[in-house]
């Protein structure tokens, strides 16, 4: 199983950015997913418009799956809502997202893309009408209410990027220039 993440980031990277676990870059999970690695003999052929990604077959293939998605949003603007706690006990201090039709939307494509794979989401409970769109704390990295955050950088993300689980890999990155 590959563990992948679709997240839109908040703080600037770039493709094929590698990060400790612990050393995130500001996001917004979009959907956390795990996904059957097709064996060596039992690939298929890429679909057209299926690109590898960085010689990765299996990323282009998610890839292109979520392009269409991810295009339909790119550009949009969020607000920073009030703080919460999660996790156990409300111990990890995010900021929540204002709710949105766009990042709805992309969440609800994204889900509906796991399902078409042979794959599972890691947490089921979190998804669809559970989803509460939130930015994490990082030391003192946070966002302030009211905050504005735009869909600008949203990206594919290798949770194990060749068995290390130590670090992540920004594996595709859609952006969205300025205007």
């Amino acid at each position: 199983m590959r563990n992948l993440i679709a997240v839109a980031f908040v703080e600037p990277v770039a493709e094929g950015l590698e990060f400790p676990r612990d050393d995130w870059p500001l996001h917004i999970t979009l959907v956390k997913f795990d996904v059957v690695e097709p064996r060596q003999d039992a690939r298929p052929e890429a679909e057209p418009g299926a690109m590898p990604v960085h010689d990765d077959p299996l990323a282009g293939q998610i890839a292109a799956l979520m392009a269409d998605p991810v295009a339909a949003v790119l550009g949009s603007s969020l607000r920073v809502a009030g703080e919460a706690g999660f996790g156990r006990a409300g111990s990890i201090p995010v900021n929540l997202i204002e709710p949105s039709d766009q990042l709805q939307f992309l969440h609800n494509q994204l889900v509906r893309m796991v399902e078409q794979l042979p794959g599972r989401i890691s947490t089921p409970a979190y998804t669809l009408e559970g989803y509460r769109p939130h930015v994490s704390h990082h030391g003192d990295k946070r966002l302030q209410q009211g905050d504005a955050v735009t869909l600008d950088q949203i990206a594919l993300v290798d949770m194990a990027p060749d068995g290390r689980h130590a670090t992540r890999r920004v594996l595709k990155l859609w952006t969205e220039a300025p205007a």
